[in-house]
Formats: structure tokens, C-alpha cells, sequence
């Protein structure tokens, strides 16, 4: 702790931050005086059957073991330190089977045992809304939601200021059109100030307030941990402007969704293995193998990059959400696209995988990519063996591609009958069992409420 010391002083609170299998954050704050080397080093005790999918009330004793590496001023709490933990169990003293960071640890270790790499890099593009009102009901008797945004063409004329933004029609326009300039650059500056670097903000395309800030890459395990600083600050600012921040992939029908395209590339011995400049889109053989690993288990993958319901209200043509199993360069109509943005520059060139979206959860989502793109490798896959490309047209407008699966429950299935994630070692037999057991709980709930579309649709049959 001693090379925190600074980041101790004036402290009253330390709060414990860990991961759920959800993807959610939970916490508990102890005072300053019970964090204690003794206590950072045996750890804090929490009900773990307490937590969705953790454990059974007869294992419930778990420990939370802080990562002290993570610490950062919580910028919204004064005098409270945050530290984000590891969840242990307290009589084998090994990591527990079921936690999602410890499983993204459990990756990067697995790259480096793989051979192919050192390091892997992350870069996720994480868009969503900031409505300036939202509110919805979901009883057996009432049921609705409504979203009021002063940049909605069809607002209430009242809550209009005379500038709105079409629908689609939102992609980097000026103020003030564009009404959260400065919300972004605050929202920059926190970020920054608590060790994620910013490379760019902007408005996205979709009316009613939809942003887009893209953290600089990192590391698998710190980029995970980023990108759930990112929605913690994002929520709780927003709670600041009194505005609501939104991460729901498809909250409007007919506008653009919200996703979590995520940038990836592996490095061996310092360099990039992705880069070839005669490779097409100066793409290595490697490099292509990996993306086709990705495509090929892409109906199993998005059972963690696309894991509710409301993700495959967004997985349609025609909305920048692509749906085709396809690898292009340049191309945001392919499930993967392969920036090309610059040549000639090896510590740049990645594959862009756009398909994921915000409500995942990125430890597993991030792991599950790894081992999957690393399985390409293994296996020496090329594009064309599957129809997977490379194309150089609009996608959307091909038929003869082979699309993903859009039927969660049938994604959730092929998931439980994947054999490389655990044999990988990364992920736990429990660890997926109950993750599905979550997720299918939670879709089935869901699906088991009437909905005004209901009524819309079949209230004359």
C-alpha cells in the first residue's frame, strides 16, 4: 500500500466494488481505519447467496480480496476511496469459480500459455442514451414506458428548444443540435481523472440524446474494469444533470441502437501478430484466422456480447448492427470490420468486432472472445471455407451470407453445449451453468409479461 499512500490520505471511506455474473457492480464501504493491510490481505466477508447465481446459503460465507492496484477517488462520493476486489473463497483461499474477473485473469494467463501471445489489447466503443426523462412500469395491470428528450422531433412543442435531431439523423452535428457538449467533456474529465484515458466524444447518430465516448485501449482485465468505471460515472453524472443514462442496446424502435463494438488485437515479443502490410486490409493470416474463429462461434459468443432480449431488438439490418457472419475492411455493414483508417502502421491494426452491445458483461464477454478468436488460430480457419468473406460491398444487401442466430434461448443452448470455453480452463462448468441459469430466469420472467405491442398487434384478433 505504499506506493498508494497519496491516494490514502483524507479518507474516511473505502468502498468495496465487485462484479456479478449479470455484468452489474455491487459494493459494500467499510471505514478508512478497517482497511488494514491485515484485513486488504484476508479479505472482507459478504453473503454470496445473496448475489444472483454466486452461491448456495450453505456456502454463503464468501470473501472480497481488493485489487490495490485499482484504487481511485470516488468522484462522486467526497472522502471515499474505491477499490474494485477479487471474490475468494475463504476455505480453499482460491479465487471463486463463478467470478467474472478472476475468469478475465484466468484468460490473460491462458494467451500467454497458448503461445501465440503476451498480451492482448481492448478497445470498446460504448454508446448509449441520455434521455432528459424516463420512466416505465412493468405490473399485471399497467404496463408502459415513456422517454422524453428535448432532441425528439415529435417532443411535446412545450419541451422543445427549436433544434431537434431527425431520427438517424444524429451523427456528430454542432450545438445546438447537439445538447450534450457538455456533459461529455465533463464526463471526460472525471474519467481522465481516474485513470482512463479519453480519445474522442461525440454525439451518435440516433435522436434523443444518444453519446458515444471511446476509451483508449488496454489490457483484457483493465479494460474490463474501465469499461465498468465508464457506466458507474456515466450513471451517476447523469443523476447530476438530472438526466438518465441508458445503456439499453435498442430503446427506441427505428433509430439506431446502442452498441459496444470492441476493438482487439495480440501482441508477442512487441509486436502486433494482426499486422501484415500485404494481408488484405493489411491484415495478417493470423490475424484473419482469429476474426474467423470469432464468426464461427458467433452463435454460441453472443450468448455473453448479446445477453437480453431487448439485444435482439437491435441485431437488425439496416441499423449499423450487423447481423451477417461477414469479415470486410472499411465495412460497418460486417459483423467484423478491419479499420482502415491509417496504413502502414503496425501498433494499430485490430479487428473490430461490432456485433457486442453495453449490457454485457465485459469480463466474460472480452474472455469468451479471446478463446474463440485464439481457437481460429489454432485451427488455421480462413474466410472462405465458411462464406464469411472478405467482401468489399454493402453486406445488407447480399442474401447468400450466413447470418447469426437471433433466438437467444437457441444462443443460450449452444453455449451450453460449448466445449473450448472450459476447456480452456478460463471459464468454470459452474461458472457457465450459472450464468445460463440467470440469464434463461431472467428472459423467461421477462417474456412472460403482456406488453402494450400486444394489444397493438393482435387486441382485434
Amino acid at each position: 500500500m505504499e506506493k498508494d499512500k497519496k491516494n490514502l490520505e483524507n479518507i474516511d471511506f473505502v468502498d468495496l466494488i465487485f462484479i456479478d455474473l449479470r455484468g452489474t457492480w455491487q459494493h459494500k464501504s467499510v471505514p478508512y481505519h478497517e482497511y488494514t493491510p491485515d484485513n486488504i490481505s484476508k479479505g472482507f466477508g459478504f453473503d454470496g447467496s445473496s448475489i444472483r447465481g454466486f452461491s448456495s446459503i450453505d456456502q454463503s460465507d464468501m470473501l472480497l480480496v481488493p485489487d490495490i492496484t485499482t484504487h481511485f477517488n470516488d468522484p462522486f462520493f467526497e472522502r471515499t476511496l474505491s477499490v474494485i476486489c477479487d471474490i475468494y473463497d475463504p476455505e480453499t483461499k482460491q479465487a471463486f469459480g463463478k467470478d467474472p474477473r478472476s475468469a478475465a485473469k484466468k484468460a490473460e494467463k491462458y494467451l500467454k500459455k497458448s503461445g501465440f501471445g503476451d498480451i492482448s489489447y481492448w478497445g470498446p466503443e460504448i454508446e448509449f442514451f441520455l434521455f432528459d426523462k424516463l420512466s416505465y412500469s412493468s405490473n399485471p395491470y399497467h404496463s408502459y414506458f415513456e422517454i422524453k428528450s428535448r432532441e425528439l422531433p415529435d417532443q411535446n412543442p412545450d419541451e422543445q428548444d427549436g433544434y431537434p435531431i431527425q431520427n438517424k439523423s444524429g451523427y456528430v452535428p454542432t450545438p445546438p443540435f447537439d445538447k450534450l457538449q457538455e456533459f461529455r467533456s465533463e464526463m471526460v474529465r472525471i474519467l481522465e481523472s481516474i485513470g482512463i484515458t479519453i480519445e474522442v466524444h461525440h454525439h451518435e447518430v440516433a435522436t434523443a440524446g444518444q453519446v458515444e465516448i471511446d476509451m483508449h485501449y488496454g489490457s483484457l482485465v483493465n479494460t474490463a474494469d474501465q469499461v465498468m468505471k465508464y457506466k458507474y460515472v456515466a450513471r451517476n453524472l447523469a443523476k447530476k444533470y438530472g438526466l438518465v443514462a441508458c445503456f439499453l442496446p435498442k430503446p427506441i424502435k427505428g433509430d439506431n441502437g446502442s452498441g459496444m463494438h470492441t476493438h482487439q488485437s495480440i501482441f508477442k515479443d512487441g509486436k502486433n501478430i494482426f499486422y501484415d502490410p500485404k494481408g488484405y486490409g493489411e491484415l495478417s493470416n493470423t490475424g484473419m484466422s482469429y476474426a474467423i474463429g470469432l464468426l464461427k462461434n458467433v452463435d454460441s459468443l453472443l450468448g455473453f456480447t448479446n445477453p437480453t432480449l431487448n439485444s435482439y431488438r437491435r441485431l437488425v439490418p439496416g441499423y449499423e448492427a450487423p447481423t451477417s457472419k461477414a469479415i470486410a475492411k472499411r465495412n460497418r455493414s460486417a459483423a467484423i470490420r478491419i479499420p482502415m483508417y491509417y496504413t502502414g502502421e503496425e501498433k494499430s491494426k485490430r479487428i473490430e468486432f461490432r456485433t457486442p452491445d453495453p449490457t454485457c458483461n465485459p469480463y466474460l464477454s472480452f474472455s469468451a472472445m479471446l478463446i474463440y478468436g485464439l481457437e481460429g488460430i489454432r485451427e488455421d480457419l480462413k474466410p472462405k471455407d465458411f462464406n464469411f468473406g472478405p467482401f468489399d460491398e454493402n453486406i445488407w444487401d447480399n442474401k447468400n451470407i450466413p447470418q447469426a442466430a437471433n433466438n437467444l434461448f437457441d444462443i443460450w443452448n449452444n453455449l451450453e453445449n460449448d466445449t473450448a470455453l472450459v476447456k480452456s480452463g478460463v471459464f468454470s462448468k459452474d461458472l457457465i451453468k450459472s450464468y445460463l441459469k440467470v440469464k434463461r430466469d431472467e428472459a423467461m420472467d421477462h417474456l412472460l409479461y403482456p406488453t402494450p405491442a400486444d394489444f397493438t398487434f393482435y387486441g382485434d384478433l
